[in-house]
């Protein structure tokens, strides 16, 4: 019993206790602990501090908005160039699931983050702009035939060639306004080819016929290109059972279809032919065949022909494909939504047809090409383009205020925003007045005069 008290109650050679040790060892390894743990939260804090510097500097920098006319006609269109929407809360929900992706703003966000928002709604919404481009080309296409036009592309021969390409795609199909685009690009076409003078050749090209529009059938229908009615004069019978055969089921060879036609057109000769193209389409290609290249092909080749380009009830992407084989080969580009806006885009060739055919029976010098008209189209596309401007400008202003009042941007951001769009729309709009002046000055020149003054404003090549 006494060993036992002895031990328990020994000393250290220092006189401590040893669990008095104990609790000394432990105290000054807490102490340690805590000094090292609060330097690596220094150091911590440190890198994230500098993480976050470095992010800052790294910040994407918001891109200028366009500064010419040109630059905006130069965007391609947003996949949501057409959005519209009630204010109701159904509606409201719809746009912020829509615009989801926008960066966010909604805890105080810095000006460059607001002009990063601002630029990707933009992107989302812009709309097409033409720019002076598109008024060379209108004058340019009304122009064919003026003896003082001394591009032979634009000089009236012996021959008048006009050949269609149609898409016969799966997408054809589809309904507007309750009837199918196939049908009434049917319908349209015929109406343009019945008034078509005697003298004058026509041709149909389809492309997309065969097969499906399943990835079965793709290698099948990408390979598919038909003239169904060759280059000839027009016969009402013949034309029609042609048109009868085609039927939208397939892919959209849009490529091919403009190799095929180039071959269709080989023996008529731009020396001797007057060699006119129009592709119709419902959207992009769909089977990896490079369109563009194909089309400036075309238009390099000894046919010289004049190739304009139709989109029928295109997406963005369409439009934005289409526009680029209209800009390669230097010929128009017209977006139309229905049968009684494909039927008028085809009625200038049948304008331009008829005066061919005053040519040929009259002789040039008895044709009027002394002045510009402002009944022509190439004015009515100043309309458009304020149309286009409004339109934007609007849908911006709606989807801001939707986002404010659903809390995901403070008063300050919307102020700024919206000042920022009123701001950046009025500048396009004086753009477009200005522009409208010019054209209006121009109407007492000739084709040539105006043309020429035009390219040499907005440094057009000639050629």
């Amino acid at each position: 019993m006494s060993a036992f008290l002895i031990l328990v109650s020994g000393c250290s050679q220092d006189g401590q206790t040893s669990t008095e040790k104990e609790k000394a060892e432990a105290s000054e390894k807490h102490s340690k602990d805590k000094t090292e743990s609060s330097e690596k939260a220094e150091k911590e804090e440190g890198k994230e501090k500098e993480l976050q510097e470095a992010s800052a500097e790294q910040e994407v920098k918001a891109e200028p908005l366009p500064a010419t006319y040109e630059e905006l006609a130069a965007r391609q269109v947003g996949e949501y160039e057409e959005f519209s929407f009630f204010m109701n809360d159904k509606d409201k929900k719809m746009v912020v699931d829509t615009f989801k992706d926008l960066p966010d703003i909604s805890k105080s966000p810095s000006q460059n983050e607001l002009d990063l928002f601002y630029n990707k709604l933009l992107e989302m919404v812009q709309e097409d702009y033409k720019g002076p481009e598109e008024a060379i080309k209108q004058l340019r296409f009304q122009s064919i035939g003026d003896p003082e036009i001394k591009d032979t592309r634009y000089q009236f021969k012996e021959k008048l060639n006009v050949q269609i390409i149609l898409d016969a795609s799966g997408s054809m199909a589809q309904t507007v306004n309750g009837k199918a685009k196939m049908d009434a690009a049917k319908e349209s076409i015929l109406k343009f080819v019945s008034t078509l003078p005697k003298e004058a050749n026509v041709g149909i090209r389809v492309y997309g016929q065969k097969g499906s529009n399943a990835d079965s059938d793709k290698q099948i229908s990408c390979s598919s290109s038909e003239i169904v009615y060759p280059i000839s004069p027009y016969e009402q019978g013949k034309f029609q059972a042609s048109l009868d055969t085609i039927k939208p089921v397939g892919w959209t060879p849009i490529g091919l279809a403009l190799r095929e036609s180039q071959k269709d057109l080989s023996k008529y000769d731009g020396a001797t032919n007057t060699n006119i193209v129009y592709l119709v389409s419902d959207g992009i290609s769909t089977c990896e065949d490079d369109p563009v290249q194909a089309a400036t092909d075309l238009f390099n080749s000894n046919v010289t022909p004049i190739v304009n380009v139709i989109g029928f009830d295109v997406d963005s992407k369409g439009q934005n494909q289409l526009n680029e084989i209209a800009a390669a080969t230097k010929g128009l580009y017209s977006n139309v939504a229905d049968e009684t806006e494909l039927s008028k885009e085809l009625s200038k060739l049948n304008d331009l047809a008829e005066t061919w055919q005053d040519w040929k029976e009259q002789g040039m010098q008895n044709i009027e090409y002394k002045k510009t008209r402002n009944s022509l189209d190439i004015f009515s596309y100043i309309t458009n383009e304020e149309v286009k401007c409004t339109d934007e400008e609007t849908t911006i202003y709606l989807i801001m205020s939707v986002f404010w009042q659903e809390k995901l941007m403070e008063r300050e951001s919307y102020d700024y925003l919206e000042k920022k769009n009123n701001e950046y729309h009025d500048w396009i709009s004086s753009e477009i007045d200005k522009f409208n002046e010019e054209l209006r000055a121009l109407n007492e020149k000739s084709y040539t005069e105006a043309i020429s003054a035009l390219e040499q404003k907005y440094q057009q090549n000639t050629q």
